[in-house]
Order: C-alpha cells, then sequence, then structure tokens
C-alpha cells in the first residue's frame, strides 16, 4: 500500500533522534532484530516513510513478542491519518510492554484513537495508564481524566440501552449523499430538512420539504421553495409549528452580518417570501447557525461562536416583539452551555424541553444529544444524556421528536459501528426512531387546527390566535391563521388548561376553552373559527368564566377572559354591551334566575372596577329560559350553563 504523506508526519519525523544511542532501547539482544529497528527509523529519519512501514511490518513478523516496533509504526501511521491501522498497531504494541513513564504519551494516544473507533475498554485503559505514570498538571492529564469518566459512562449506557436502534428511512428518502437537520411541522405533515448531491466543493446545500402519510410514510422530497434554495448555501432549517415561519442558515451572501447569518421567510397561502437577514440583534459578525423555532415561531434557539460565551460555541435565545422586531439575542447560561461546543438546539413543540448536542459534559466521548426541561421556577434544568443507542462513539448532528413524543428523527454518517474507520465526507442519512420513555419531552403536545372565517361572508380571515394557560395567565402561543386560506394550528400541552381566543380588526373576540388536566383525551382537533362582525345584536359566549356549583363568585382562573373583555372594550370605546347570565334546568326555576343574574353581575362588577364605564354595560340573568340544546345530557347542560356577552 502507498501512502501521501502530510506535513504533521514531516513534523513528527523530523522530531526523531538521529543516532540509534538516543533513541528507544528494544527490549531485545537479538542482533537482527536490533538491526531491523536501527533501518525502520533511519529510514523514518531519511522520509522514506513506505519503507519505514515496510521494515516494521517484518520486525512485527519475526518478532512479533516486541512491542516498541509496533508503537513506531502506530505513531507513523497516526500521522498519516491512517487510524485505524494506528489503533491496532498501538493496542498491540503497548500490550507487550511493561507500564512505564516512558511510554506515557503512547498511553495517551492509544485512548485517543480506542475512543474514536468507540473501543472504550482499550481507551480506558489507556487513558488509566497515562494518568498514573504520565507528568502531571499537563493538558493532557485533564483531558484524560475527562475522557476516562466519558469511557465509565459509555460502557454503562451501553450495557443499558434506553431504546433501540434508529432505522434508516427508506426510499424516497436517503437518495443524496448527505441529508441532515430533519424537522417536522407540529401536525407531523411535513419533513424539512437539509439535503446536498455530492461531497464535492462545487455542490451546494439545499432545503427539501416531504410530505408524510398518516401511515408514517414520506413522499419523495422536493425543493422547499425557489424563493429561498439558490446558488448558495441554505441549510439548517426550521419551521414554525404550523409550516408558516422557516428560519435557515446561509453563508456569505451579499450584505450579511458574519460568515453564516440566518434568515427568515414566512409562507403565505402557497407561496414563500423572500428571505430577510434576521439583523444585527440575532445575527453576530461571527458564525450563527443551526436555528429552532418554538411551536409559535416566536422563540428561536440557535447556536453562535460569537464572543462572550461559554465555550467554543454557545446556544441563545431571542424572541419576536409586539412590532415584529426580534430581541437582542441572549446567552442561554448555565447549566445548558459549558465550556465546550454546544450546538444544534431544538426545543420540543411543547416549549417546556431543550435537546442540543454538547461535548462539555460526561458522555460517550464526542458530542452527545443531552436535554433540558424547564424547571418550576422558569431556569432550565442540569442536562441529561440521552444514553445509548441515540449517542455512540460518533459526534451527533441533532435531533427531532415529534409534538406527541412518539417518533424521533436524526442523521448519522452510513457506517458507524465501533472499530470502523472514520473516513472524511461519509455519506450522512436521515434516520428514524421510535422515542422511549426516558427520552421524550417532558410534556406532550397535541394540536388544534382549522380555519378562520367571517361568519357572514364565510370568507378566510387573517386573525390573531393567542392561546393562554389559565393556571397562570400566561400568553404561551400566538400565531396568525393565513390571510389566503385562513388555515391555522396551534399546539397544546398535556395536563394544561387553556383559553384560546381568535381575534381580527372590526370583529367579535372568539372564545374557546380546551382543558386537557384530566388526560382522557388528548387527539389533535381540527376546529373552524367563526368571527362575527362588531355590530348591534351579535353574541358571543364566553367560554372561559369559571365558578363553583352553584356560586357567583368568580374564580381566579376566570381573570385571562376578563381582562380580554376590557382589551375589547378600550378597542371599541363607541361598543355598549349586555352581559347575560343563563343556567341549565337543574333546581327550582326562580334559584337558577336568582343565580344567572348574581353570575352577570359579577362579570358587570370587575369590568366596571377595572375601567370600562358602568354606562356602556348592563347586565341580565335569564335563568333556564334560553338553553342553546335540550338539556338532555350533562355535556348539554354545561353547554347551557354561560355567561354571554351582546352588544347593544
Amino acid at each position: 500500500m502507498r501512502f501521501s504523506f502530510p506535513a504533521s508526519l514531516l513534523a513528527f519525523v523530523l522530531a526523531l533522534p538521529l543516532s540509534s544511542s538516543a533513541q528507544v532501547t528494544l527490549a531485545t539482544t537479538n542482533t537482527k532484530a536490533r538491526g531491523l529497528w536501527d533501518k525502520a527509523q533511519q529510514q523514518a529519519k531519511a522520509r522514506d516513510f513506505n519503507k519505514a512501514l515496510e521494515t516494521l511490518q517484518v520486525l512485527n513478523e519475526k518478532f512479533p513478542s516486541l512491542g516498541e516496533p509496533y508503537v513506531l509504526r502506530g505513531s507513523l501511521l497516526k500521522a498519516m491519518g491512517e487510524n485505524q491501522s494506528a489503533y491496532e498497531a498501538y493496542r498491540d504494541g503497548l500490550s507487550k510492554l511493561p507500564v512505564a513513564a516512558g511510554q506515557a504519551n503512547s498511553y495517551f494516544t492509544l485512548g485517543e484513537l480506542a475512543l474514536s473507533m468507540g473501543d472504550y475498554k482499550t481507551a480506558a485503559d489507556g487513558y488509566t495508564k497515562y494518568l498514573k505514570v504520565g507528568p502531571k498538571g499537563q493538558r493532557n492529564t485533564a483531558r484524560a481524566q475527562q475522557q476516562l469518566l466519558n469511557c465509565e459512562f459509555a460502557l454503562k449506557a451501553i450495557a443499558n440501552p434506553t431504546g433501540k436502534q434508529p432505522e434508516r428511512l427508506g426510499e424516497p428518502l436517503n437518495t443524496f449523499y448527505f441529508q441532515y437537520f430533519p424537522v417536522l411541522t407540529a401536525d407531523n405533515r411535513f419533513l424539512v430538512f437539509t439535503a446536498r448531491a455530492s461531497a464535492s466543493d462545487d455542490s451546494f446545500e439545499d432545503i427539501l420539504i416531504s410530505k408524510q402519510s398518516k401511515d408514517g410514510s414520506l413522499s419523495e422530497p422536493v425543493s422547499i421553495s425557489p424563493a429561498i434554495n439558490t446558488p448558495y448555501n441554505e441549510g439548517a432549517a426550521t419551521i414554525s409549528g404550523d409550516g408558516k415561519t422557516l428560519v435557515f442558515t446561509s453563508c456569505d451572501r451579499p450584505g450579511s452580518v458574519g460568515s453564516c447569518d440566518l434568515y427568515i421567510s414566512r409562507r403565505t397561502g402557497n407561496t414563500w417570501s423572500k428571505p430577510q437577514n434576521m439583523g444585527r440583534s440575532v445575527n453576530s459578525p461571527y458564525w450563527d447557525s443551526q436555528a429552532s423555532l418554538s411551536a409559535d415561531g416566536r422563540t428561536l434557539y440557535f447556536t453562535s461562536d460569537r464572543r462572550g460565551g461559554l465555550g467554543k460555541e454557545d446556544i441563545y435565545v431571542t424572541t419576536q416583539q409586539d412590532d415584529g422586531s426580534w430581541s437582542p439575542a441572549r446567552n442561554l447560561g448555565a447549566p445548558v452551555n459549558t465550556p465546550g461546543q454546544d450546538m444544534a438546539p431544538f426545543i420540543h413543540a411543547s416549549g417546556t424541553t431543550l435537546y442540543y448536542v454538547t461535548d462539555g459534559l460526561v458522555g460517550m466521548g464526542g458530542l452527545d444529544v443531552f436535554r433540558s426541561a424547564v424547571q418550576p421556577d422558569g431556569k432550565w434544568g442540569v442536562p441529561q444524556n440521552l444514553g445509548y443507542p441515540l449517542n455512540t462513539f460518533e459526534n451527533e448532528a441533532s435531533l427531532f421528536i415529534s409534538s406527541d413524543n412518539r417518533r424521533g428523527f436524526c442523521s448519522r454518517s452510513r457506517t458507524s459501528e465501533p472499530g470502523v474507520t472514520k473516513v472524511r465526507n461519509r455519506p450522512v442519512e436521515l434516520y428514524s426512531f421510535e422515542v422511549p420513555q426516558s427520552v421524550q419531552a417532558q410534556e406532550t403536545s397535541t394540536y388544534t387546527q382549522g380555519r378562520v372565517f367571517d361568519a357572514i361572508t364565510k370568507k378566510p380571515l387573517k386573525a390573531d390566535v393567542q392561546l393562554y394557560d389559565l393556571n397562570t395567565d400566561q400568553l404561551t402561543q400566538y400565531v396568525t391563521s393565513d390571510p389566503e386560506q385562513g388555515d391555522y394550528t396551534v399546539v397544546l400541552n398535556e395536563g394544561r388548561q387553556y383559553a384560546m381566543y381568535a381575534v381580527a380588526d372590526k370583529y367579535l373576540l372568539k372564545s374557546l376553552s380546551f382543558d386537557y388536566t384530566d388526560k382522557r383525551s388528548f387527539d389533535p382537533l381540527t376546529l373552524d373559527i367563526y368571527l362575527e362582525p362588531v355590530r348591534a345584536g351579535r353574541t358571543i359566549v364566553l367560554n372561559n368564566l369559571f365558578f363553583d356549583t352553584n356560586k357567583y363568585e368568580l374564580k381566579p382562573k376566570s381573570r385571562t377572559e376578563l381582562n380580554r373583555l376590557i382589551q375589547f372594550m378600550q378597542q371599541y370605546q363607541e361598543v355598549q354591551v349586555e352581559i347575560s347570565g343563563h343556567t341549565d334546568d337543574v333546581g327550582a326555576d326562580a334559584d337558577n334566575m336568582v343565580l344567572s343574574q348574581n353570575r352577570a353581575k359579577a362579570v358587570y362588577d370587575y369590568l366596571s372596577e377595572h375601567g370600562v364605564k358602568a354606562t356602556r354595560l348592563r347586565f341580565k340573568g335569564y335563568g333556564e329560559t334560553r338553553p342553546l340544546v335540550a338539556n338532555d345530557s350533562e355535556a348539554h347542560r354545561q353547554q347551557n350553563r354561560r355567561i354571554e356577552f351582546r352588544l347593544l
């Protein structure tokens, strides 16, 4: 076999001593062995590298008990980039030699090579011996200590796998040389990923999209849009839950802020807008890439190697403001960011679990995928390693988990078995896996989607669709329905109770309620919304006002709805309304009339006490006299127990 020799090998050879008396002593008195040993070193010194390797091979064959020729052969092979053969030579040679301080660097090198091959036992042995006999306090000491921890973790992880091996996606996927950074829309309908046709320098990255059927099969991928894919590289894309906002990375474009910047595009109907640079509040003069959007597209996590971080690359976050601009990017800080490389963030649709890759924490030896969940105080918790087989001895690239926590996607090099030589530019392919319990996001999500219409004309409407957590009165999602088609998608988390509002200019707000606290039903919903124009006689039901049975005191979680009513009354100063109370037919008629009157008055009192002029308000109780549906079931009776908001 003939080799080409990089500059690193020349530097190594020039460091070899000229006289055999200054060289490593061969542990034998055999004259022929010593002669071959001296010859090999002189050949290496003379840069006759192939001859040196041939001589060392003869030594290995004729005197297999001698360890020194294996070690020298390993050092030459490593300098040439032949890591698999170098690893084998170091492993075999050092096993034949007594543990000695003179071999300290060789023990460390064996540890590094073995770990890169996934041979954790050999790597641990190499690091242990280095720490035993090597010089203390050097840079390699800290690395050896860290890598030894990685080996111990990896051996336990492999012995206790967290799930099944990811499976390669079949055709029509994986038809390119490289495909990576897979992401899904919240409804699991579309898979978006980056592809590159070949490993050649003139092959560019593009963003592709594939439609997923209900059975999980995927259609042939196509370019996401000619407005997005250009002669420049476009990749590492992220898409909002509703599939309407795309953020991606492109490098060296005219007018860019840094070497690689983040760009944003929005879809109206079936047309993507011309991508816009996200500007200096997000991008830096350095490298900014690998973004992940929250489900509503208003919070963005991304990777940057800008100055001021905790490590080589860190994860940053920015949020969209009310005026559409993005806040100055903020370093996510510890414990997520480390002194190492922290990259490829993915925020789950639930918004409460962040996945990312890092080499700054104990793992399998390279970049591993970790998960961090939001704690009760709102801070990110200590990251947890996802274990084996999602993490391997290879560097992991990214990971995506569907909103329902069932299916995951990742990308991997075609060959990644332990002991297989790492080859530069191996094909990278898309994989899928069932998500084990320990890997799932802290909260499972579902979604509601549909279209928003004008209740009179039945034409699609552009409307703001806002989701509030009723227990915290916090706005958790804010999307806009498509102005051409009226479609929207909103993500909902298991175990939460929500108020959802659809709002458009010159229309009455629509109040909807979702209660998933009992977890009995958590399936996706299709829900079309019809908005009534702001016009006398129009009525809406207030679905997020809450009272105890036979009581009229408003419960605290009613404040979300009440405050939305106040905003409406402030926006439309000329509007006057009647707040009407209604009950079911359970109980005495007179009691129901009083109860409905008192409940309506409770709402009236809150509004008037919080800035709405009493002259614009009136309240009335109707008891059980105006049912919406027959009182023939508990579900129907619940519909009849309501507060209405009617324009006068």
